[in-house]
């Protein structure tokens, strides 16, 4: 210690001013760097807090800038000037909007639309399977949904896409209605469109969806509505197929086992393209179920009827598009 006094008492009391003089030096630069960044703090806070407080006020003055001009079941969804229309998406019988459209869906919404998926036709106390309503009452469903898709968009029509009794039943919506108005373009997909025999009904029940062949007869009359000849095909399909101003597409396999035969999916009429899905790619193998559920290839006839204009021609590589 005492070594240490004799040290400092000796030569160099100018070099213990240097130290003392960069202490200070690097307090001064602590305090300082200090203030700038309480000072840069405050300022981000602040505009942190202006912006917090501008947000609502920008929500509504640009609400468009938000919107999406592609999606599926996004209310907010504002058709874009490539594809005007929205797309609604409708299910057939014992299936349901989630299962039927898992594919199809977003193949169309991936190609800029917006797209809405309706579900239909419950039944009190049967959950899961849809589409067992009356015909008419499951139409009247589609016209209320229609409309609150065109009223959140903005849109003055849409686009149909059906599958099985999805493909039929909007076109008791086009002819009974009002739907004409409302609707460019119905594509069906399989469509039950002058009904089937039960043993079809039963093959699509017993076949891809356990548990529904209980339903034909007692808590399915949608069922009832497609046979041949029913009181709802004579009505459906008195005094031509088709309605003014629509257009019409009808995709089919030869494969299909439950609306048999296939040729019975077409329509006649103007305004109509009735296209065998054999024609487009022959190895093509889909049947009923399969056309609207998981085919790219009926997907892809069904997104250029939508748009005419920009269609491209539908071959078996169109599987992988």
């Amino acid at each position: 210690m005492r070594q240490r006094q004799h040290r400092s008492a000796g030569a160099a009391r100018p070099a213990r001013a240097r130290p003392r003089t960069r202490t200070r030096t690097s307090a001064n630069t602590s305090t300082s760097t200090r203030t700038r960044t309480r000072t840069r703090t405050a300022l981000a806070i602040r505009a942190v807090s202006a912006l917090l407080l501008a947000a609502p006020f920008l929500a509504l003055t640009a609400p468009a800038q938000a919107a999406t001009s592609s999606g599926i079941n996004d209310f907010s969804c504002r058709p874009s000037a490539d594809h005007p229309r929205p797309v609604v998406l409708v299910h057939g019988t014992f299936g349901n909007a989630s299962d039927n459209w898992i594919v199809g869906a977003p193949y169309i919404a991936a190609r800029g639309y917006c797209v809405f998926e309706l579900d239909y036709g419950q039944e009190p106390g049967i959950p899961l399977f849809h589409g067992l309503a009356p015909v008419a009452q499951s139409a009247q469903q589609l016209s209320d949904y229609v409309d609150q898709v065109l009223a959140a968009t903005g849109a003055s029509q849409v686009d149909i896409v059906g599958h099985s009794q999805g493909g039929m039943m909007p076109r008791y919506y086009l002819k009974f209605l009002g739907g004409a108005a409302k609707v460019h373009t119905l594509v069906g997909l399989a469509p039950s469109n002058h009904g089937t025999n039960l043993d079809g009904i039963e093959t699509l029940a017993a076949d891809y969806y356990p548990g529904a062949i209980g339903l034909i007869g007692t808590a399915c009359p949608a069922c009832t509505d497609q046979i041949v000849g029913s009181p709802l095909m004579q009505q459906l399909n008195a005094g031509g197929d088709t309605v003014p101003g629509v257009q019409y597409t009808v995709i089919s396999t030869k494969y299909d086992e439950v609306v048999t035969p296939w040729q019975t999916q077409f329509l006649n009429g103007p305004n109509v393209h009735n296209v065998l899905l054999q024609d487009l790619c022959a190895t093509d193998i889909s049947e009923h179920v399969a056309i609207g559920t998981t085919d790219k290839i009926a997907l892809h006839e069904a997104v250029d009827a939508l748009d005419p204009a920009q269609a491209t021609p539908t071959t078996c590589l169109s599987a992988f598009s």
